[in-house]
């Protein structure tokens, strides 16, 4: 089932619609702000792939030429590869701790607290 998103000029933010039948029209109003002003959007779309796919996509050699086991930002930049095909999010801060060749081996404080 599609989900059709719209963009609201009057507060700027997206409000996503999930169409269960043909019948369905475009909201009338933004959820957010109540505005009427709405434009529909081109929206992406996921293709889901079964664990098998992505392990044979990690699997494959050629994706890790530019692969430097020594070069802390190399290692990030093929860990964070890997864990956007297995739908892993490392987040803001633990990408920039990568980039900069930070050791990461201890969880710091910001890390492990939920806020």
């Amino acid at each position: 089932m599609p989900i059709y998103e719209y963009h609201c000029a009057d507060c700027g933010k997206r409000n996503s619609m999930l169409v269960l039948s043909r019948s369905v029209g475009p909201p009338d109003t933004c959820k957010f702000c109540h505005g009427s002003h709405l434009e529909r959007i081109m929206s992406r779309f996921a293709a889901p792939k079964s664990e098998e796919a992505r392990l044979e996509t990690l699997a494959d050699p050629s994706k890790y030429g530019d692969l430097n086991e020594n070069d802390p930002s190399s290692m990030a930049r093929m860990m964070k590869r890997m864990g956007e095909e297995m739908g892993e999010d490392f987040g803001d801060e633990l990408d920039a701790a990568l980039e900069e060749g930070e050791d990461t081996e201890e969880p710091s404080t910001s890390l492990s607290d939920p806020e």
